[in-house]
């Protein structure tokens, strides 16, 4: 099946003559990422003023000269398109953010092929995505746990995903949960600085690991409330591995309360839990500040915890 093609035509601007081309065309194409004209060009779909397509993107740009991209349409994503209600913080044509509930998984895997984030995504933002990496699909940068509530941002274009991807990878993005946990942190705040990596004793389990294998993690925590053997408390991340709010909470004595993996339910908590049915780890991602990726813009949001957590957290205060 033709699926079409695009044609955006452009000039290499006088700033960045005597760069490499893909760097110098995404200089002047802002809604194509540098690796999104790295394939154009190297699949042959990069055209100079006679018309040739050029293979190299290393190859030196002149400025003032012209080059024609040939975009093919994205090709459809194999995942289906779902319509699955969402709840959305703040959208615009570059990229979402959702407040996700707990329950919802992010992605297809094989014990969910479907009924995901992804899905409904696929759904919501249907005619709107511009292709990641010339798929037709939202660009999901970051996950959030199948039972963990709260804001995550999902990319709609290439170029958006990329910027978004950077920032987190600089580990700028502002992302602060609130948990309730099992008894009360002393000191009431702290850093746990501990790498992280797979459990080699159970590979469905993170761990904290001194042999080399981790990546750096960082939680900053402070407790906002003294609960009955619990507190409420605020963790922000300087790095977002897997699981590292769990485990790292879980490393101070303080395990999040119902979380199935790395906490045991207290004897003083079970009659709470089995009353409100509460059957998850007691997380939610509260806020979420982030720079736009093509508008520069500052931008920040907050949501509030979910009602099974507010539940919990009456049924627990002191």
């Amino acid at each position: 099946m033709d699926l079409g093609v695009s044609t955006i035509e452009t000039h290499i601007g006088e700033t960045a003559g005597g760069w490499r081309l893909d760097r110098a065309l995404a200089d002047a194409v802002p809604t194509l990422s540098r690796e999104r004209i790295k394939a154009l060009i190297s699949s042959g779909n990069v055209r100079n003023e006679a018309g040739v397509a050029v293979r190299d993107p290393a190859v030196k740009a002149v400025a003032g000269s012209a080059y024609a991209l040939d975009i093919p349409a994205p090709r459809p994503a194999h995942n289906i398109a779902q319509d699955i209600a969402l709840e959305i913080a703040y959208e615009d044509e570059h990229l979402i953010v959702i407040d996700k509930p707990a329950g919802l998984v992010v992605h297809p895997a094989a014990g969910n092929p479907d009924g995901t984030l992804v899905n409904a995504l696929l759904h919501h933002c249907a005619g709107n995505l511009s292709g990641i990496g010339g798929v037709a699909r939202p660009g999901i940068v970051h996950r959030i746990d199948k039972d963990t509530s709260g804001l995550m941002i999902a990319a709609k274009t290439d170029r958006a995903h990329e910027g978004l991807a950077k920032q987190f990878q600089a580990h700028s993005i502002d992302r602060r949960y609130r948990a309730i946990v099992n008894g009360r942190p002393n000191p009431a705040s702290g850093t746990v600085d501990a790498p992280l990596a797979r459990s080699t004793q159970n590979r469905k389990k993170i761990a904290i690991v001194g042999d080399g294998r981790g990546k750096r993690a960082v939680t900053h925590y402070r407790t906002i409330t003294a609960l009955k053997d619990a507190a409420l408390v605020e963790c922000r991340l300087e790095t977002g591995r897997t699981h590292q709010v769990r485990v790292h909470m879980a490393s101070l004595g303080h395990a999040l309360v119902g979380d199935p993996v790395y906490g045991r339910t207290k004897p003083s908590h079970r009659t709470i839990l089995k009353e409100l049915g509460f059957e998850r780890q007691a997380l939610h991602a509260a806020h979420l500040g982030f720079i736009h990726p093509i508008s520069r813009e500052a931008l920040a949001f907050d949501s509030e915890i979910p009602a099974d957590m507010q539940e919990l957290f009456r049924a627990l205060r002191v």
